[in-house]
């Protein structure tokens, strides 16, 4: 725990952002940081709870409440309220490969589920959390670690997003031989090209990491595509083991007329060239600069379009939700440990609102079809009213008669979730799908039905949260080194 009643001396505070009128104008991480006294008056806030619910890592009604990883969070919190900032990081790295990520980008499942948020808002766990690696960074702690002796094995990791790049950590440590392969042109996944760099600095945060880990002994594979670039025969001839971490990267699409018109694209196209052209110094292939953007679909992908929208100059942009708005408070059913479905402010809508006057979200509302500007071009989308009714046993939206509108819009992005991992890779190992289109693998030894093939993460278990990516990628490795082994000591 914290402090003996430091719940009741502090209010929960966070670091301040840089203002959104500032940000905007540049791509940086706009999170500013906070003084080590102030971080440990939040770790105070640490309670003696008895039976702490934030690293239980569960899932309730289909969310996740509490942490996947289990991380040990009362202990480093009390770590750092006492200015034992090694121990803090000591026991931080038990449990996570990569808290400089999670710290900045996962949705922080453990407040939600923290035992102080019943009667006040919970600790600052993120942020402590991120405080204590990056104040590892400083004081040179995070050294890459010599492998001692390695077992002989050779395995093949497809894939360089969290799932992918947990697992290598874990299986080099290990002291077997890792290759990672990625299809684009840089080392990362997800977190290279599906987060914006304001939210995750690329060159300071995610190069550094691959940067320890290629010093440890991993190898990777950038701009390799198995079963183009690289035969599946000569992966399977060449390793002892394969574990598929390729992501859930097949999106959702949009059902509706006028959806191949020129100036309407998934979210993920337009945010990964949004971040090669910040990358590169270049103009993006698909710019909101000057136009109308219409970003269907919430969530953090809708949000990071908002965002990068805004940076490359649009003229406006509007975010369309089919569910209903949520409240600003729990309701009576979603009780703690749930993860409160309350009404959230991220920072691309708080942008939006501070450069148009309103936030940008409307809710309940159903994209009917897209408008052709006569020479097969997008020039508008109708909308209308929704209303979520009982059909059969599900909830489904209808349209509500009398509330279409046209809006206008010349960009059109399709932020409406991601079904499955792609199928050609798949198809060329011999690896069975599930009706859900993921990977069909155990939940407790991650084997497909080929002998000596895993896989982890998104494509297994579907889209979700980066912090179950690496749950899975450990819990994969420690499969892997069984299968080698015979045994595991990996934890």
């Amino acid at each position: 725990m914290g402090k003996i009643k430091g719940f009741l001396e502090y209010k929960r505070e966070v670091p301040a952002d840089r203002g959104p009128l500032e940000r905007i104008q540049d791509w940086k991480e706009f999170h500013e940081e906070m003084s080590e006294e102030d971080l440990r008056d939040q770790g105070a806030r640490c309670m003696d709870c008895g039976t702490p619910f934030c690293h239980t890592g569960i899932m309730l009604k289909g969310v996740t409440s509490g942490c996947p990883i289990h991380n040990l969070i009362p202990e480093w919190n009390d770590y750092v309220y006492n200015g034992y900032w090694k121990d803090a990081f000591d026991r931080l790295m038990k449990t996570n490969n990569f808290p400089e990520f999670t710290g900045r980008v996962c949705p922080a499942p453990c407040e939600g589920s923290c035992v102080l948020g019943i009667i006040k808002p919970p600790v600052t766990i993120k942020n402590i959390e991120c405080s204590i690696i990056e104040h590892a960074f400083e004081q040179g702690w995070v050294e890459p670690k010599k492998i001692a002796v390695r077992s002989g094995k050779k395995i093949a990791v497809v894939g360089s997003g969290p799932a992918g790049l947990a697992a290598a950590d874990q299986l080099n440590k290990a002291g077997h031989t890792v290759t990672v392969f990625e299809r684009d042109d840089r080392i990362g996944g997800l977190l290279m090209y599906g987060i914006p760099n304001m939210k995750l600095d690329k060159e300071g945060v995610v190069q550094r990491r691959i940067d320890l880990m290629e010093q440890e002994g991993v190898s990777f594979m950038p701009g390799t595509e198995v079963g183009t670039d690289y035969p599946v025969e000569k992966l399977e001839e060449e390793f002892d083991a394969v574990l598929l971490c390729t992501g859930a990267t097949n999106p959702r699409d949009l059902d509706v007329e006028g959806r191949k018109l020129e100036g309407v694209h998934f979210a993920m196209d337009f945010l990964r060239a949004g971040t090669k052209a910040v990358l590169t110094g270049s103009d993006p292939e698909i710019s909101a600069r000057d136009r109308k953007v219409i970003v269907i679909g919430g969530g953090d992908t809708g949000t990071d379009c908002v965002a990068t929208s805004i940076r490359q100059g649009c003229d406006h942009v509007i975010q369309l939700e089919i569910m209903p708005k949520p409240p600003l408070e729990r309701q009576s059913d979603n009780p703690w440990p749930e993860w409160p479905k309350t009404l959230k402010v991220d920072y691309g809508q708080e942008e939006a609102a501070a450069l148009q006057g309103e936030d940008p979200r409307r809710y309940s509302v159903m994209t009917k079809k897209i408008i052709d500007d006569g020479n097969g071009k997008v020039r508008a989308i109708e909308v209308s009213q929704v209303e979520w009714v009982v059909d059969e046993g599900r909830t489904v939206p209808r349209p509500v008669p009398g509330t279409e509108e046209i809006v206008e819009a010349d960009l059109v992005l399709l932020a409406m979730g991601f079904l499955g991992p792609e199928a050609a890779l798949l198809e060329k190992l011999g690896v069975e799908q599930t009706e859900r289109s993921t990977i069909k693998a155990g939940y407790d030894d991650f084997t497909t039905n080929r002998e000596g093939v895993f896989a982890a993460g998104d494509a297994r278990r579907g889209q979700s949260l980066i912090v179950w990516a690496i749950n899975e990628g450990r819990a994969a490795a420690r499969e892997v080194d069984r299968f080698l082994t015979g045994e595991t000591n990996l934890p």
